[in-house]
Protein backbone atom coordinates (compact mmCIF):
# COMPACT_ATOMS: atom_id res chain seq x y z
CA UNK A 1 0.00 0.00 0.00
CA UNK A 2 3.03 2.30 1.00
CA UNK A 3 3.21 2.57 -3.18
CA UNK A 4 0.19 4.25 -3.40
CA UNK A 5 -0.11 7.97 -3.78
CA UNK A 6 -2.88 10.26 -4.32
CA UNK A 7 -3.49 11.39 -7.93
CA UNK A 8 -0.52 13.61 -8.37
CA UNK A 9 -1.56 14.96 -12.01
CA UNK A 10 -3.22 18.07 -11.06
CA UNK A 11 -0.47 19.52 -8.45
CA UNK A 12 -0.26 22.02 -11.17
CA UNK A 13 -3.57 23.47 -11.14
CA UNK A 14 -4.38 23.37 -7.33
CA UNK A 15 -2.26 21.84 -4.20
CA UNK A 16 -4.07 21.98 -0.86
CA UNK A 17 -0.82 22.80 1.19
CA UNK A 18 -1.01 26.18 -0.54
CA UNK A 19 -4.28 26.97 -0.11
CA UNK A 20 -5.29 28.96 2.44
CA UNK A 21 -8.49 28.00 2.92
CA UNK A 22 -7.82 23.82 2.76
CA UNK A 23 -7.49 22.44 6.19
CA UNK A 24 -4.26 21.20 5.10
CA UNK A 25 -2.71 24.69 4.64
CA UNK A 26 1.32 24.88 4.43
CA UNK A 27 1.09 20.97 5.66
CA UNK A 28 4.41 19.60 4.89
CA UNK A 29 4.85 16.23 3.53
CA UNK A 30 7.93 13.82 3.64
CA UNK A 31 8.73 11.96 0.76
CA UNK A 32 10.61 9.25 2.96
CA UNK A 33 9.09 9.27 6.48
CA UNK A 34 6.14 6.65 6.31
CA UNK A 35 4.57 6.94 9.29
CA UNK A 36 0.55 6.48 8.47
CA UNK A 37 -0.59 3.29 8.36
CA UNK A 38 -4.00 1.14 7.04
CA UNK A 39 -4.38 -2.51 8.75
CA UNK A 40 -0.70 -2.40 9.53
CA UNK A 41 0.41 -1.35 6.30
CA UNK A 42 1.95 1.85 5.33
CA UNK A 43 0.75 4.07 3.49
CA UNK A 44 2.40 6.94 0.87
CA UNK A 45 3.32 9.72 3.05
CA UNK A 46 1.34 12.49 0.72
CA UNK A 47 -2.04 11.04 1.89
CA UNK A 48 -3.33 13.30 4.36
CA UNK A 49 -4.21 12.27 8.02
CA UNK A 50 -7.67 14.31 9.47
CA UNK A 51 -7.74 12.37 12.84
CA UNK A 52 -9.02 9.01 11.54
CA UNK A 53 -7.00 5.94 12.85
CA UNK A 54 -7.68 4.27 9.53
CA UNK A 55 -8.84 6.37 6.55
CA UNK A 56 -6.85 9.53 4.72
CA UNK A 57 -7.70 11.50 2.08
CA UNK A 58 -5.99 14.43 -0.52
CA UNK A 59 -8.14 16.90 -1.18
CA UNK A 60 -7.04 16.79 -5.19
CA UNK A 61 -8.78 20.45 -6.39
CA UNK A 62 -11.20 22.65 -5.28
CA UNK A 63 -12.97 25.53 -7.10
CA UNK A 64 -14.19 27.94 -4.59
CA UNK A 65 -15.89 30.05 -7.37
CA UNK A 66 -17.73 26.99 -8.71
CA UNK A 67 -18.25 25.80 -5.35
CA UNK A 68 -16.85 22.17 -5.80
CA UNK A 69 -14.24 20.07 -4.29
CA UNK A 70 -12.35 16.73 -5.50
CA UNK A 71 -11.29 14.52 -2.93
CA UNK A 72 -9.79 10.84 -2.53
CA UNK A 73 -9.38 8.17 -0.23
CA UNK A 74 -7.50 5.48 1.21
CA UNK A 75 -8.16 3.06 3.83
CA UNK A 76 -11.12 2.04 5.86
CA UNK A 77 -14.14 4.18 6.52
CA UNK A 78 -15.29 3.23 9.93
CA UNK A 79 -18.06 4.40 11.68
CA UNK A 80 -18.55 2.58 13.86
CA UNK A 81 -14.93 2.80 15.72
CA UNK A 82 -13.91 6.15 14.57
CA UNK A 83 -16.50 7.67 13.79
CA UNK A 84 -14.68 8.87 10.72
CA UNK A 85 -18.26 10.93 8.96
CA UNK A 86 -17.98 13.10 12.15
CA UNK A 87 -14.52 13.40 11.77
CA UNK A 88 -14.65 14.14 8.18
CA UNK A 89 -17.36 16.55 8.78
CA UNK A 90 -15.72 18.38 11.18
CA UNK A 91 -12.19 18.28 10.40
CA UNK A 92 -12.77 18.84 6.88
CA UNK A 93 -16.17 19.31 5.01
CA UNK A 94 -17.15 21.82 7.51
CA UNK A 95 -14.34 24.22 6.66
CA UNK A 96 -14.71 23.75 2.80
CA UNK A 97 -18.30 24.63 3.42
CA UNK A 98 -17.28 27.53 5.36
CA UNK A 99 -15.56 28.71 1.84
CA UNK A 100 -18.88 28.24 -0.18
CA UNK A 101 -17.90 24.79 -0.87
CA UNK A 102 -21.51 22.86 -1.58
CA UNK A 103 -20.41 19.84 -4.60
CA UNK A 104 -18.38 17.32 -2.84
CA UNK A 105 -16.62 14.57 -5.38
CA UNK A 106 -15.56 11.81 -3.32
CA UNK A 107 -13.01 9.31 -5.06
CA UNK A 108 -13.18 5.87 -2.91
CA UNK A 109 -11.35 3.16 -5.28
CA UNK A 110 -8.46 2.86 -2.56
CA UNK A 111 -11.52 2.39 0.40
CA UNK A 112 -11.57 -1.08 1.10
CA UNK A 113 -13.91 -1.22 3.61
CA UNK A 114 -16.98 0.87 5.32
CA UNK A 115 -18.25 0.06 8.52
CA UNK A 116 -21.09 1.72 9.02
CA UNK A 117 -23.23 3.32 12.46
CA UNK A 118 -25.73 5.08 11.75
CA UNK A 119 -26.95 8.67 8.88
CA UNK A 120 -27.60 11.56 11.46
CA UNK A 121 -23.96 13.19 10.35
CA UNK A 122 -24.48 12.08 6.43
CA UNK A 123 -27.96 14.15 7.03
CA UNK A 124 -26.38 17.06 8.32
CA UNK A 125 -23.92 17.25 5.72
CA UNK A 126 -26.61 16.65 3.34
CA UNK A 127 -29.10 19.34 4.94
CA UNK A 128 -26.73 22.30 5.09
CA UNK A 129 -25.63 21.35 1.02
CA UNK A 130 -29.21 20.25 0.20
CA UNK A 131 -30.08 23.64 -1.79
CA UNK A 132 -27.69 24.06 -4.18
CA UNK A 133 -25.02 21.12 -3.60
CA UNK A 134 -24.57 17.48 -3.90
CA UNK A 135 -22.36 14.24 -2.26
CA UNK A 136 -21.05 12.12 -5.18
CA UNK A 137 -19.31 8.94 -4.58
CA UNK A 138 -17.16 8.02 -7.90
CA UNK A 139 -15.53 4.66 -8.11
CA UNK A 140 -16.09 3.42 -4.42
CA UNK A 141 -16.42 -0.70 -4.46
CA UNK A 142 -19.27 -2.47 -4.81
CA UNK A 143 -19.51 -4.17 -0.90
CA UNK A 144 -18.36 -0.60 0.43
CA UNK A 145 -21.49 0.47 -1.64
CA UNK A 146 -23.67 -1.93 -0.01
CA UNK A 147 -22.69 -0.84 3.64
CA UNK A 148 -23.75 2.59 2.77
CA UNK A 149 -27.10 1.56 1.45
CA UNK A 150 -26.87 -0.70 4.40
CA UNK A 151 -27.14 2.47 7.08
CA UNK A 152 -29.29 4.43 4.51
CA UNK A 153 -26.93 6.52 3.60
CA UNK A 154 -28.19 6.74 0.09
CA UNK A 155 -31.07 9.35 0.83
CA UNK A 156 -27.94 11.56 1.23
CA UNK A 157 -25.42 10.62 -1.21
CA UNK A 158 -25.35 10.29 -4.84
CA UNK A 159 -23.63 6.64 -6.07
CA UNK A 160 -23.95 3.85 -8.41
CA UNK A 161 -24.39 3.34 -12.26
CA UNK A 162 -22.08 5.75 -14.55
CA UNK A 163 -20.92 6.91 -11.11
CA UNK A 164 -18.88 3.67 -10.53
CA UNK A 165 -17.67 3.02 -13.80
CA UNK A 166 -15.64 6.41 -14.12
CA UNK A 167 -12.51 7.12 -15.36
CA UNK A 168 -12.11 10.22 -13.95
CA UNK A 169 -8.45 10.52 -14.42
CA UNK A 170 -8.83 10.94 -18.02
CA UNK A 171 -10.44 14.35 -17.14
CA UNK A 172 -9.33 17.74 -15.74
CA UNK A 173 -10.87 18.89 -12.91
CA UNK A 174 -13.70 21.14 -14.60
CA UNK A 175 -14.03 18.18 -17.09
CA UNK A 176 -14.53 15.77 -14.01
CA UNK A 177 -16.84 18.25 -12.23
CA UNK A 178 -18.91 18.68 -15.22
CA UNK A 179 -19.52 14.77 -15.64
CA UNK A 180 -20.42 14.49 -12.38
CA UNK A 181 -22.65 17.47 -12.59
CA UNK A 182 -24.54 16.16 -15.31
CA UNK A 183 -25.03 12.88 -14.13
CA UNK A 184 -26.54 13.74 -10.89
CA UNK A 185 -28.48 16.43 -12.97
CA UNK A 186 -30.33 13.97 -14.88
CA UNK A 187 -30.88 11.73 -11.79
CA UNK A 188 -32.67 14.74 -10.41
CA UNK A 189 -34.59 14.97 -13.11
Amino acid sequence: MHDIEPYYNWLHLYNSEEDEYSPFYERVHSEFVFENTVYNYLIHPQWDNFGSGTLYLKILFADYEQGYCIIEFIGEWNDVIHNDIMTLKREVIEILEDQGISKFILIGENVLNFHSSDDSYYEEWYSEIEDEGWIALVNFREHVIEEFKHCKADYYLNFGGELDVFQWRKNSPVQLFQKVEEIISHRLS
